[in-house]
């Protein structure tokens, strides 16, 4: 429903320090997002910035022999990947069911207009099917009478 758009930039403030396990990346990413809301289907456009903090471990460390695979991130050939640990904390911070205001009020279940453009007065006549017939006996009578 609300994601960063393919090729959308993504922001990134991060400070890397040399540990004795490997090295430590902290700071902030901040990306725009676009989604729909999860009531009335309204193109939605927000902002994410979320907080965050890995410790990449060096080859043979302790940390590295000492832990499984995917517990902690590794430094392959001197590189350290950001992808998955910057692309996990963002869409962790997305709300899963996104509103283009808190207080939507959705669709109309029986003609699918936006609630919040229909007038108050709004509503449609449904009629028992089991009373239908006699609906329109009355409604030819009402009609031959004028």
């Amino acid at each position: 429903m609300i994601a960063v758009p393919e090729g959308g930039e993504v922001e990134l403030d991060l400070l890397t320090e040399s540990v004795v396990e490997g090295v430590l990346v902290s700071g902030t990413a901040f990306a725009k997002v676009e989604g729909e809301c999860s009531r009335c289907l309204e193109p939605i456009t927000d902002e994410v910035e979320v907080r965050i903090t890995e410790l990449y471990a060096w080859p043979d460390s302790t940390t590295d022999e000492t832990t499984d695979e995917d517990e902690i991130s590794r430094i392959e050939n001197d590189l350290i990947d950001l992808e998955p640990v910057v692309r996990d904390a963002i869409v962790l911070a997305l709300p899963q069911a996104p509103l283009c205001e808190p207080d939507c009020k959705g669709l109309c279940s029986e003609c699918g207009g936006r609630w919040a453009e229909l007038g108050p007065d709004h509503g449609h006549e449904t009629i028992d099917p089991r009373w239908a017939a006699l609906q329109e006996r009355f409604s030819d009578d009402n009609n031959e009478e004028k």
